[in-house]
């Protein structure tokens, strides 16, 4: 892998440990701050605007306030040039989760641009 890739590797793992951060916290903020404006997070059957499920997120219970262990894994990471996509495990309260994270590098700046995820 060249170097340029590396950079681009810790970048991406970095934003994904934001996203983590964000989810066991419930830190709204650092959550839209990792995500394109216009992101659409899919389940099967289920679309969310980034907007409404962020809205979702500050209304749920709160997993470190329920003292969850912060388990989350990324479980692997798939980066060609300016996409990534990265398969994550996240437990949250009750539910257990993977998702497949899309991003995308635009204007020389990493954000997640697709959510699609389920339960594990």
């Amino acid at each position: 892998m060249n170097p340029r890739n590396l950079n681009d590797l810790d970048t991406v793992i970095s934003l994904v440990q934001d996203y983590f951060s964000g989810l066991h916290y419930a830190e709204v903020t650092k959550l839209d701050a990792v995500f394109h404006p216009d992101a659409v997070l899919k389940a099967p059957g289920l679309r969310r605007t980034k907007k409404a499920w962020l809205e979702k997120v500050s209304n749920r219970e709160i997993p470190a306030e329920l003292n969850m262990p912060f388990d989350y894994r990324i479980l692997s990471v798939d980066l060609l040039n300016e996409q990534a996509m990265v398969k994550v495990y996240c437990p949250l309260p009750g539910r257990q989760y993977i998702d497949f994270l899309g991003l995308l590098k635009e204007q020389g700046r990493w954000m997640i641009v697709n959510k699609m995820y389920a339960d594990a």
